[in-house]
Parts: C-alpha cells; sequence; structure tokens
C-alpha cells in the first residue's frame, strides 16, 4: 500500500530559481571513486581556473540569492585550489559546504579547510562506490562505522556542520531505517541525513531520446544503464519504509515538482532529541518560522545549520512550542522526560533532519516532473542549469526531450 502524505498539510519550502537556500559548484569532474548513479563523467585533468569558478560565483550572485554553496564535482577535495575556493565563498558572505566522498580528506587537511572558513560538509557514502580496502563489499549498515570516523573527525575539530548522503537503490532501500537509527544514537555529531532515488536511462523506458529535433541514441547519454533496473522509487516509498520501524516519523516540508505539485520531490523530516530517545518531530510551522526569520534577518532562506545551533534543542522547545504543533507535543514527551529524572535537564537535547530526495521523474507522456525551486542549480555557459542532467547540455547543447515510442 502506498504511503498517502498530504501535501496541502506540509510546509511547502519557499525555494525558487532566483532566491533559495542552495547553489551548487563544481570545480573539477575529477574523482577517486566510481560511484554507481553518478550523474558526472569523470574526466581526467578537468580542474577549472580560479578565475573560471570565480565567474561563476559571480554569475550566482547576479541571479540567484543563496545561504549556502556546496561545492561538488567530481569531488572537490582533488580540486588544487580547494582552500582558496573556500575563503573566497566565505569572503562574499556565503557558507562553503564541501560534497565529498571524504576518501582525500586527513585530519591536516580538514584543520586548513576549516581555517579558510568551511562551514560544512555532506559526505557520500554508499555500498556502490566501489571502495577500496576494508570497506569493500560492506553494506550500508556495516558502512555506519566509516560514516561514524567522518562525523567524529569533524567533531573533533569543531564547529563544522556534518552531513551524510547516500543513494537508494532497489536492493538499498532496506537499510534506510537502520541508517537513521544510527544518527538517532549520534544525533549530536551527525546533524542531516540525506537519501537520493537512484534514477537512470534504463533499457524498458518506453521513449526516444530528442535533443531539440535531433533524435539521440540512448545509449549515448552518460547516465545510462545496459540492463534494466528499478528507477521509479519515491520519497513517499522511503517514508513507507521508515515507518514500518518508527510509525510516527512525521515530514514536516517538501519541495513539489514542475509537471506534478503534489509530487515530493525534496521531502524534509526534523527531529528533537538525545542519543537515547526522540521526543518529537517538528511541524509545518516550525519550519515556516525559521525559513521567514532568517529570510527577514539575513536576506536568505536557511540551509546548513551551525552544531552551535541544533544544539539549541532544549531553548527550542521551551521558546517555540506554543507556534507548532509538532514541537508542543515535543515538549510534553520532554517535561515528561525530565519528571522521571531531574537530572536529564542538564543533558542537551539536539535537532537533526532527515531528507529524502526525488529526482527527475518520466510520465507515461514523456512529460519530466523535476523538482520545482530546485536547490542543486549549477552554472553552464553562464545560465542556471539542473545540475543532476548537467551532461545533457554539454554533450547535446540542450536538455533531452523523452517522446514516448510509436
Amino acid at each position: 500500500m502506498e504511503t498517502v502524505i498530504d501535501h496541502k498539510e506540509l510546509y511547502r519550502l519557499p525555494w525558487t530559481l532566483p532566491d533559495n537556500a542552495i547553489s551548487w559548484l563544481e570545480p573539477t569532474a575529477v574523482c577517486n571513486l566510481a560511484c554507481d548513479g553518478c550523474y558526472r563523467d569523470n574526466v581526467k585533468d578537468s580542474h577549472k581556473p580560479f578565475e573560471e569558478i570565480k565567474h561563476e560565483l559571480d554569475v550566482f550572485q547576479r541571479l540567484r540569492k543563496s545561504d549556502c554553496i556546496s561545492i561538488a564535482g567530481g569531488d572537490p577535495l582533488l580540486y588544487p585550489q580547494i582552500v582558496e575556493l573556500v575563503a573566497e565563498i566565505k569572503s562574499r558572505g556565503i557558507k562553503p559546504i564541501i560534497n565529498t566522498n571524504g576518501k582525500a580528506l586527513t585530519k591536516e587537511f580538514l584543520h586548513e579547510l576549516k581555517l579558510a572558513g568551511v562551514y560544512g560538509f555532506t559526505f557520500h557514502v554508499d555500498s556502490k562506490q566501489g571502495r577500496p580496502g576494508e570497506w569493500k563489499g560492506k553494506n550500508e549498515l556495516e558502512l555506519n562505522e566509516l560514516r561514524l570516523q567522518y562525523a567524529q573527525m569533524l567533531a573533533d575539530e569543531g564547529g563544522i556542520a556534518c552531513s551524510f548522503n547516500s543513494t537508494v537503490y532497489e536492493d538499498t532501500l532496506q537499510y534506510i531505517p537502520g541508517m537513521i537509527e544510527w544518527a538517532h544514537k549520534h544525533i549530536d555529531i551527525v546533524h542531516t541525513m540525506v537519501f537520493i532515488a537512484f534514477r537512470y536511462v534504463v533499457p524498458e523506458m518506453p521513449f526516444d531520446w530528442y535533443a531539440g529535433g535531433q533524435k539521440v541514441d540512448w545509449q549515448s547519454i552518460m547516465y545510462h544503464s545496459e540492463t534494466n533496473r528499478r528507477v521509479d522509487i519515491k520519497s513517499t516509498d522511503m517514508v513507507k519504509i521508515v515507518r514500518e520501524k518508527f510509525p510516527e516519523f512525521s515530514p514536516a516540508a517538501y519541495l513539489n515538482g514542475t509537471e506534478q505539485p503534489d509530487s515530493f520531490k525534496w521531502l524534509l523530516t526534523n527531529r528533537i532529541g538525545n542519543n537515547k530517545k526522540i521526543f518529537g518531530y517538528f511541524g509545518p510551522k516550525f519550519l515556516e518560522l525559521v525559513m521567514s526569520f532568517h529570510h527577514f534577518t539575513q536576506g536568505t532562506y536557511l540551509s546548513y545549520a551551525s552544531p552551535k545551533t541544533t544544539q539549541l534543542g532544549r531553548s527550542t522547545l521551551f521558546f517555540l512550542w506554543a507556534f507548532d504543533k509538532g514541537l508542543r507535543k515535543s515538549y510534553k514527551n520532554y517535561l515528561g522526560y525530565i519528571l522521571k529524572n531531574p537530572f536529564r535537564i542538564f543533558k542537551k537535547a539536539h535537532m537533526q533532519s532527515i531528507l529524502f530526495i526525488q529526482p527527475v521523474d518520466v510520465d507515461e507522456f514523456g512529460n519530466q516532473n523535476m523538482c520545482d525551486g530546485c536547490p542543486d542549480i549549477t552554472v553552464y555557459d553562464n545560465k542556471l542549469v539542473w545540475s543532476c542532467r548537467l551532461e545533457e547540455p554539454k554533450q547535446f547543447g540542450t536538455f533531452l526531450r523523452s517522446v514516448p515510442k510509436q
């Protein structure tokens, strides 16, 4: 049975093309792993000149408000001027976030990046990256040990937001509840978990592909598979499997699709607790309050929060419970927790985010349902384009159309 979530009862994140929380910068396409499902072609000697990167930042700032810049790739830690790039973004008043597989990160490198102004890291860790050595063949739960190493490294350095993302495949969907449970146990140092549904062009798709009026061989598309695989996992599928273990799991905000207003392209859940107990889940009004306040005071919509902010769970409950139904329930649970042992009041409560991302869907008529108000927009040819489909304009000069086969 499909999990039913009413989008009208959630907060629609206010992000738009010119006014967003996030923007996506790719200084290199070079990578030291080969992740199954990657949208980017791993190109040797593809480091962009630093002046070109600065120009792309200029384009962003001319066309789009952003709270943070996600520095991606490729793997940005392989970019020779990554430290200078972090400092450049920080100097522009934007939060630098590094999206990396973590393989090239050392404590010394991390410290250097911290001094340059890095705000946070998002580590891509999953079981289909071809990681060598002791991580070879490990499943998603076994890889929690690696995730903890990265989270602890950031915590030891201090003051850096820590997030993880994983691509979700048909055979790894089952592991999401266990990964969320692991994140709960480390809620003090793991601030966000992101799960991204696998998407590729596969043989059984009943479409022909066109660049303008020119038909394109589907096997020439960079992100294609020669075998049929499941490419229709939805955010609601991920919620369903989580609720089988955690029935109270409650998303609060979403981004809809460009073709389907009731689709959940980004589905956000925020919870509050300590490493022993989750007190509850924030409701839509809390997210609306946070986004509106941040935009009113800072001029941008909030993306990543600092560790100093995420540990203010008790203050959030005490001062904001009246504004949000989810917070009121969490506050009640927290008071009951304290009454059982008053000394528990000295234990911090932390806030943590769980995000499900559902990339492009194609309906029976070939309509492509993209993320409305896409946060992961990048710059190509002085224009803002979808980063998840960047290889199309690079290879074909335009985004591809999907047309039902005759």
